[in-house]
């Protein structure tokens, strides 16, 4: 898993530093007025600029830790167990989180990007490209979803030597199962597989677009504009890290893959702050190159966000046993995912 993760933002890294091509857009002495690099105005100031990100880079990092961490460590405190009706309330709160986040931030920049007026209006500005891309990014993590628990399913085999093993290792450790011959749909260890998928495909979400955040952030050097995301991405990633860890919880993972998760989405952001902050003299948010990828990236984040957000989370827990059968609870864990999404909604204001 740690590999993977290093993969991809090592990707993440050659995409955007990669040097401009004429082929994705016009040529740099062709761009438009606005197109170009500006470092004028009141509000560009590398100086106070520079210590407003080194100032987010802490404070994102130890929000993000707290968020994260918090349901994780909640597991010593008995109101706040994954069974308990407090936990739910918390966890629709934080999968409401992560549906604004899809939608009303990832998405929306997405759009900015593949139909700026930078690049050429053909072929951005004459197809959709955002929702093309968002669209077939839900179905691929559909297909990701879909194959991971076929493989675990078809994984598992009997083994009668192993009869009184957990369960859960004999599923998940050493790919064995229960002998038995159903689907498995609502035993533990089935539900566990379930957690485990989406625990990881929803941080490999969540990675893409921390880092495609921070990389943005870092290569500013826009004051007014850096001073109120400080804010707003320190709010957004304590409430996301919530709704993980909310899944790393739930998945029920051995400590050394839980310390691997959280150090991840805790220091993608600043990463890509620090990254954003090393590359201000090449990266340019504004070419060509850096648009379309920046772009593709948000899409394809986009899509996985909202698939997760509403058929992971929000539909496998609402349509579960638990608040299906307690209307009451089931109602107030709506008012939750609103008051998530639509306190995530106000923070597009800002970011």
């Amino acid at each position: 898993m740690a590999k993977l993760y290093f993969l991809i933002l090592s990707f993440l890294l050659l995409s955007t530093v990669a040097p401009p091509s004429h082929g994705a857009g016009q040529p740099p002495n062709n761009l438009p007025q606005e197109c170009q690099k500006s470092t004028h105005g009141p509000c560009h100031n590398k100086t106070r600029s520079l210590k407003l990100k080194l100032i987010a880079i802490v404070a994102i990092l130890v929000t993000s830790m707290m968020g994260v961490l918090l349901p994780i460590l909640s597991r010593s405190v008995p109101a706040l167990q994954p069974d308990t009706k407090l936990f739910v309330l918390i966890k629709a709160f934080a999968s409401g989180v992560i549906l604004a986040t899809g939608y009303m931030h990832v998405l929306p920049d997405s759009f900015d990007c593949l139909t700026s007026k930078c690049l050429p209006e053909k072929p951005w500005s004459k197809f959709p490209f955002t929702t093309f891309i968002a669209m077939f990014s839900a179905v691929f993590t559909l297909m990701v979803d879909s194959y991971a628990m076929s493989w675990y399913k078809k994984c598992k085999t009997p083994n009668p030597v192993d009869k009184n093993q957990d369960p859960e290792l004999k599923t998940l450790g050493h790919c064995h199962g229960h002998g038995h011959g159903s689907s498995g749909n609502d035993n533990p260890a089935s539900q566990l597989r379930r957690y485990r998928v989406v625990a990881q495909v929803l941080e490999l979400g969540i990675v893409v677009h921390s880092v495609v955040i921070g990389l943005s952030m870092g290569a500013s050097d826009n004051v007014c504009t850096i001073r109120p995301l400080v804010a707003a991405l320190c709010f957004h990633q304590f409430f996301e890290g919530i709704g993980l860890g909310g899944c790393i919880l739930q998945a029920d993972y051995e400590k050394k893959m839980k310390a691997i998760m959280v150090f991840f989405f805790s220091v993608t952001t600043p990463f890509g702050i620090a990254l954003g902050i090393g590359l201000s003299n090449v990266y340019q948010e504004n070419s060509p190159t850096a648009l379309v990828v920046v772009g593709i990236l948000n899409a394809v984040s986009a899509g996985l966000l909202n698939y997760m957000a509403l058929v992971d989370l929000l539909a496998s827990d609402f349509m579960g046993e638990k608040l299906q059968n307690d209307m009451k609870l089931q109602t107030i864990s709506y008012f939750a995912v609103i008051l998530g999404a639509g306190g995530m909604s106000v923070m597009a204001i800002w970011a």
